[in-house]
């Protein structure tokens, strides 16, 4: 899924939703062109962000026809 459109929950409700750049051996995130919501709301573009992997409830595939929808 590298160098696709991702959406990754946290354990509290935000999701991010960017490109996958990379991954580590523990499965630990680096996104980039990343958007941020809450609550499924907008709260607005991050950039390029690294997530941790213990705070990541799930990672999902962007549809290829959903690349425009809000997470």
């Amino acid at each position: 899924m590298v160098g696709k459109e991702v959406i990754v929950k946290l354990k509290w409700g935000h999701e991010y939703k960017g490109y996958l750049v990379s991954f580590d051996s523990y499965f630990n995130l680096q996104l980039s062109g990343t958007q941020e919501f809450l609550n499924g709301a907008f709260e607005g573009s991050i950039g390029e962000v690294l997530i941790r992997t213990n705070n990541v409830l799930y990672v999902r595939k962007v549809p290829e026809d959903d690349g425009a929808a809000a997470a």
